[in-house]
């Protein structure tokens, strides 16, 4: 079992609670780089909706969901058809296909202009619907985790609200479908490291996850009911000069007698604006954990890491 918080201690009143909760989530981060979390923004009814109209977004033929899949945007809004994407360093691609939803700009923000629209299918409105709510109960959850980590390296509670207002984050519906044949070396998502700050996970509809340990072993992860499972991703990684882990993790194909069967999941990639800094904190750098990184800014940092994976 990965560690388990409650948001709702970090928001209480009370003090003792909140220093707990930051301690819990700090020490998780540094020994695993994975916690559960309760008592997050998501409702379940929203959740169990949008999951529902994912299978029916990802059940439409193929030829209606290609018109969702705009030539140019790398992939950063709308559809993804199937083995497009592949972990870094690897060349097969991985046993799915998925859609983006992304930020919506409210109000005059310059950085508008760096995002594609939302792209709405029309077929099931519901759908987009749903994505943009959840999109924005992530996204509140996700600044109090960053406050959280924020607190626990030392830092001002509020280091991360201006760096992720507007931020570039991603909300990414993923179907991995049955497998029909032996796959040479694909599996569903090889073993890989989330590019961004952090990720929320919306409970997935089937096993396969698993998060290699401080020992080298594979670890099962399973969301309980009304938790998301949230994980530091590289740029916290770069941030924090190492302090906190960026895990990797991978998902399995299913034994043989369950190949018939599709698997869904819905992760929330927590990303900052493109200006913001990933250069190493200070108070992160010490003869015992010397520079590890150079300087580079979000947005550098993601371009680079958008070509390794062949959306770029």
């Amino acid at each position: 079992m990965i560690p388990s918080v409650d948001l709702a201690d970090f928001l209480s009143n009370d003090p003792a609670k909140k220093n707990a909760f930051v301690e819990a989530l700090g020490k998780a981060y540094e020994d695993i780089g994975f916690v559960a979390v309760k008592g997050h923004f998501l409702s379940e009814q929203t959740s169990d909706s949008l999951y529902k109209a994912c299978k029916d977004f990802f059940s439409l033929e193929d030829a209606i969901k290609l018109n969702y899949e705009i030539p140019g945007l790398a992939g950063q809004r709308g559809y993804t058809s199937f083995g497009k994407e592949h972990a870094k360093g690897r060349n097969e691609g991985d046993l799915k296909e998925f859609w983006h939803f992304g930020q919506e700009v409210v109000g005059e923000d310059p950085i508008k202009k760096e995002y594609p629209q939302n792209i709405m299918v029309s077929e099931l409105p519901e759908f987009g619907q749903l994505g943009l709510q959840a999109y924005k109960d992530l996204e509140e959850t996700g600044r109090y985790m960053l406050r959280a980590i924020a607190l626990y390296l030392g830092l001002d509670e509020l280091y991360f609200d201006a760096a992720i207002y507007h931020g570039n984050s991603i909300l990414r519906p993923i179907h991995y479908p049955p497998i029909t044949s032996e796959p040479k070396s694909a599996v569903r998502a090889a073993e890989h490291e989330d590019i961004n700050l952090i990720t929320l996970l919306m409970g997935a509809s089937a096993e396969g996850l698993q998060v290699l340990n401080k020992q080298g072993e594979w670890i099962n992860i399973t969301a309980l009911p009304e938790q998301l499972v949230v994980n530091v991703g590289d740029m916290l990684q770069r941030l924090t000069n190492n302090v906190l882990k960026s895990t990797t993790h991978r998902v399995i194909n299913p034994p043989k007698e369950k190949w018939h069967t599709s698997r869904f999941s819905i992760p929330f990639f927590l990303h900052p604006r493109s200006e913001m800094r990933l250069d190493c904190l200070p108070n992160c750098v010490s003869s015992e954990n010397p520079l590890q990184y150079q300087p580079i800014s979000a947005g550098e940092y993601l371009e680079e890491r958008l070509k390794e994976i062949g959306l770029k």
